[in-house]
């Protein structure tokens, strides 16, 4: 061929799908915020914490999410290479001044300070989620959810990324992981920085059919690196050099995706030698958004999902519109979406926060296991519930909460067998917590794009995220933390650690009540949005837009 390989033009299918693949490293190692149990016992050693202290740390963590708003607001107004790099700094030294703690280069910090600094760890993942989030949704609007699962089911498996390659490198050392939490998600987001865009969605059935191969290919991968990581997990202790080829091979099944636009470049070269005046590769000027009409006519032909028009002043929006944050307040849906999320993931926090002592109570000497579990099969909530869902939301319009409801029940049983602790409990449970907990994450992604429109997303995704530090306040800090130090002062002996079933009995009874009210509201809003799902399987059978 006469021209070399040459990085492709962002705003090219092989661009696109290079910012695609940039985006999952992002998600791969932006789920830091969900670590916590790999260090908190030397935080909680080192200066001395309760348990109840010690779970209010991981409260600020959390609450760092609420602050999301601000990167909600900022994705109308500042590109996704700032967004990116905003974060990219904030998680830099949020992690870094913890790891100088944990590494004892430091004297801990006084408790109000280490609070900010875990709330600045926990703020930094919302600008990466954002920039990604929306910027994806918006680039392949015609399947958010493979897009959401994918992205989100990296997310989940971010945890066992970097417990197992901590745990293979260094040894389960805190302070090197928490080294690990500084450096690598700040690197990865500068490569991002150069890729990620947003540009039109598909316009063509060949590339509609383009787009679901590729996803099924990363989702393949996707899912070979779960099983490899479940693998090395399952499989007990291993010996250094082991451990190290362990960590180099799932660093190239972490670079595999980046095989889809090398393949798209090279197939664009070749046609380009073989007829060099023609246009190979489309190149799309169009805008992101447009307007619900062009010279009077109506938008075509979808009218719940995507480009919904703007509404006319004194009408009221419809579900399936693009909605401003104001807007959205004022629907009931927003309100049982937002709910419902928060008996989800405020109970499945609150068990990921907890799952080190969790485990000590009932006798294990090392938790990590739990931590990569809870993980893992988060990964496989994640990524099956975006696709599956996808496939009956076009095949007969089911409407996505369902998938939601079933999650919320089976993780109210998961509960009732932790709160059982029968050998093997926490095991079973730390697996249904787990995959239901993705479920809640990926599955909402889509359905709020699906009720309030993309033009306003970032926003209103904030909004809903805000039930993480909610959720993480109220079960973890609030009814774990206390009922633990109940526990643990009222054991013979006294003292701030209990060991024993009883520790976290209660916990789970009440968290089970709680998903079960979850499951309610989750069967109230498939009933109330079944005929905009039903019009969003009408027009995608038509060749709508979406």
């Amino acid at each position: 061929m006469g021209m070399g390989f040459q990085t492709p033009p962002l705003n090219s299918p092989a661009g696109k799908w290079l910012g695609f693949v940039t985006a999952v490293w992002v998600q791969a190692i932006s789920g830091n915020n969900y670590t916590f149990s790999n260090y908190s016992d030397a935080l909680k050693s080192l200066m001395a914490l309760t348990q109840l202290q010690l779970n209010n740390l991981s409260v600020a963590k959390d609450v760092g999410k609420a602050f999301g708003l601000l990167a909600g607001i900022a994705s109308d107004r500042l590109s996704t290479p700032v967004i990116l790099l905003i974060g990219s700094i904030e998680g830099f030294i949020g992690y870094g001044v913890q790891w100088l703690v944990v590494s004892q280069r430091i004297q801990p910090l006084p408790y109000w300070q280490m609070c900010i600094f875990l709330c600045m760890g926990g703020n930094s993942t919302t600008w990466m989620n954002t920039a990604v989030l929306v910027t994806c949704i918006r680039n392949f609007r015609k399947n958010r959810g493979p897009v959401s699962g994918i992205l989100k089911g990296y997310v989940g498996l971010s945890t066992a990324i970097f417990t197992d390659v901590c745990s293979a490198l260094f040894a389960d050392d805190p302070a090197s992981f928490l080294l690990m939490l500084a450096i690598v998600p700040f690197a990865v987001c500068l490569a991002a920085i150069f890729f990620l865009r947003e540009l039109p969605p598909s316009s063509t059935p060949d590339e509609d059919k383009q787009e679901f191969k590729f996803f099924g290919i990363i989702n393949t991968i996707a899912v070979v690196i779960a099983l490899y990581l479940l693998t090395f997990d399952v499989t007990g202790n291993h010996g250094q050099n082991v451990s190290r080829v362990f960590a180099a091979i799932l660093l190239v099944l972490l670079a595999s995706p980046i095989g889809i636009p090398i393949f798209l470049s090279f197939r664009n070269l070749i046609r380009f030698d073989a007829n060099p005046e023609s246009e190979v590769e489309r190149v799309v000027t169009e805008p992101l958004l447009t307007g619900s009409t062009e010279n009077n006519k109506p938008t075509p032909p979808e009218t719940a999902v995507v480009a919904a028009e703007e509404p006319e002043n004194g009408r009221a929006v419809v579900i399936g519109e693009d909605h401003t944050i104001m807007e959205a307040f004022k629907t009931v849906d927003f309100w049982i979406l937002f709910f419902s999320f928060l008996c989800g993931v405020g109970t499945g926090l609150a068990v990921m926060n907890n799952m080190g002592q969790m485990g000590l109570a009932l006798g294990y000497a090392d938790v990590s296991m739990f931590v990569s579990l809870t993980s893992i099969w988060g990964f496989f909530g994640r990524i099956l519930s975006g696709t599956v869902t996808e496939y009956f939301v076009k095949k007969c319009g089911t409407p996505r909460p369902l998938c939601n409801a079933a999650s919320q029940i089976l993780m109210a049983v998961g509960y009732i067998v932790m709160a059982m602790a029968m050998p093997g409990s926490l095991y079973i449970g730390s697996i249904i917590v787990g995959i239901c907990y993705g479920v809640r994450i990926a599955v909402t992604v889509p359905i709020a794009s699906e009720l309030f429109g993309l033009k306003y997303y970032g926003l209103i995704y904030n909004v809903l995220i805000l039930n993480l530090p909610l959720g993480s306040f109220l079960f973890s800090g609030l009814l774990a933390g206390l009922l633990y130090d109940h526990e643990a002062t009222s054991t013979a002996g006294g003292g701030n650690t209990c060991i024993g079933a009883h520790c976290y009995r209660l916990v789970f009874i009440v968290m089970a009540i709680v998903c079960v009210i979850g499951f309610g509201l989750d069967i109230l809003l498939s009933i109330r949005t079944k005929k905009l799902y039903a019009k969003i399987c009408a027009a995608r059978k038509s060749g709508g837009s979406s």
